[in-house]
């Protein structure tokens, strides 16, 4: 195998590998997380989730005089990340919940199991749905996404319950799991999937791979059919090399420019109807609509037009409202990606641009990396790596710093892959939240 070679002397492979470890560090230029800082203040964390909770737990880590709370309406977090493995029947639901104990009892992050109603930036107060009001210096959300209802005729909540989105992670994942082990061996397994942005790039195509994989040993006469609203996705050259070799013709991509653009769901009918009128019937559908914020968001007044948050790359802090910052998905902070890893990563960004304010010192150098892993079979990974910096008032990827899996790996590549993308997993789990609830992943 040719190995490209940086500066350094590391191979490409190395340095992925090293990305994927990376979620264990704080990315914030050179200034470590320390214990110190006399002065106090009040953050409050909306959102429990890989944004939200490293936030808090890095809050902490920088000052621990800081009162941070943290509210987030389920006791388990469950992740996206590694749910397509539970839908593919290779992990149990277990192996991806998480709990908030460690961020209580060893950091002193106070926890309040309740949804976030309202937010009053004028006087620096969140609602919360028991009826109490907190008050705060710095609000950080991790909102997460929320599904545009309707943005697909006929797609609505109650339409999601006959063919479930499963893009957040819990009883929906249930859901569209049942559902396929119930589909008759020679069924059709049809996803829908939205145009860009969205939360998880490549997440459906690995959700298509591992049913794939799924069918091929439990249901052989079955196939995926993926209508895409898009001509391209993310890591498309890797995903179809690998369906071609592991699949063969059993997971079918349509995309924009062959009438892949679903404009209409019968959920009753378990049909799907695309721009130009073809009918698709599904034995089970997996429709991911068009997403946007996650509506708290909205009723704080930091969303545009466009339904997503601007921020200032520095800092993360909202463009439109002082004092409130915002992580994850909800954001706009192109070309990084929608997923954990970045959330993970703008959250230590955050926390010590916050921990810098309180104190009256600015906020540090932020950079930030992002490394995707996807599995296009059980010991079949393949990866995306970037590494971002604030250019001219704009967040830019450092150009050569990242890039793809080889797209000539040998399979030992691609199991080796596999098995990072689980020592990834372990690796931002622990960091986010602490030791799994199901123990962890193997």
């Amino acid at each position: 195998m040719n190995h490209r070679h940086n500066r350094n002397g590391l191979t490409r492979r190395q340095l992925i590998k090293g990305l994927g470890a990376a979620s264990l560090l704080p990315l914030v230029g050179s200034a470590p997380f320390a214990i110190g800082g006399q002065h106090a203040g009040r953050v409050i964390v909306v959102g429990g989730g890989f944004g939200g909770a490293t936030a808090a737990k890095y809050l902490k880590r920088a000052n621990p005089a800081i009162d941070v709370i943290l509210v987030e309406p389920n006791e388990t977090f469950y992740t996206c990340p590694f749910s397509n493995l539970h839908l593919g029947g290779l992990r149990e639901m277990d192996a991806i919940a998480h709990g908030y104990d460690e961020l209580e009892e060893r950091y002193g992050v106070r926890v309040i199991h309740a949804m976030a109603e309202d937010v009053d930036a004028e006087a620096h107060k969140v609602t919360l749905s028991t009826g109490r009001e907190l008050d705060y210096d710095r609000l950080v959300l991790s909102p997460g996404v929320d599904m545009r209802w309707n943005a697909l005729e006929g797609y609505d909540e109650e339409a999601a319950e006959k063919a479930p989105h499963a893009w957040k992670a819990g009883a929906q994942t249930e859901l569209l799991r049942s559902q396929l082990e119930a589909m008759d061996d020679g069924g059709t397994f049809v996803m829908v999937a939205p145009d860009n942005p969205f939360r998880c790039p490549p997440g459906p195509y690995e959700r298509a791979s591992l049913v794939a994989n799924y069918l091929a040993q439990h249901k052989p006469k079955s196939k995926v059919l993926i209508l895409d609203a898009k001509d391209n996705f993310s890591k498309q050259g890797l995903f179809t090399a690998g369906w071609e070799r592991l699949y063969g013709d059993r997971i079918e991509w349509v995309g924009l420019s062959n009438d892949g653009r679903v404009t209409r769901v019968d959920a009753d009918r378990l049909e799907v109807e695309t721009e130009f009128g073809t009918v698709h019937r599904a034995d089970v559908l997996n429709v991911i609509p068009p997403q946007k914020a996650g509506w708290i968001a909205e009723r704080a007044g930091v969303t545009d037009d466009s339904g997503w948050v601007p921020v200032k790359p520095e800092t993360f802090e909202s463009r439109q409202v002082d004092d409130i910052y915002v992580v994850g998905d909800a954001t706009v902070a192109a070309p990084m990606p929608k997923s954990g890893f970045c959330a993970n990563a703008q959250a230590k960004v955050v926390a010590a641009a916050i921990a810098a304010s309180l104190e009256s010192r600015p906020a540090p150098e932020a950079y930030w990396t992002n490394t995707c892993y996807s599995l296009v079979g059980p010991e079949y990974g393949i990866s995306v790596a970037g590494v971002y910096r604030v250019q001219d008032g704009v967040i830019a990827e450092v150009e050569g710093a990242g890039g793809l899996s080889p797209a000539d790996a040998p399979d030992a590549t691609r199991a080796l892959e596999a098995e990072y993308a689980v020592g990834w997993y372990n690796a931002i789990c622990q960091d986010t939240w602490g030791t799994p609830l199901g123990g962890r992943v193997t």
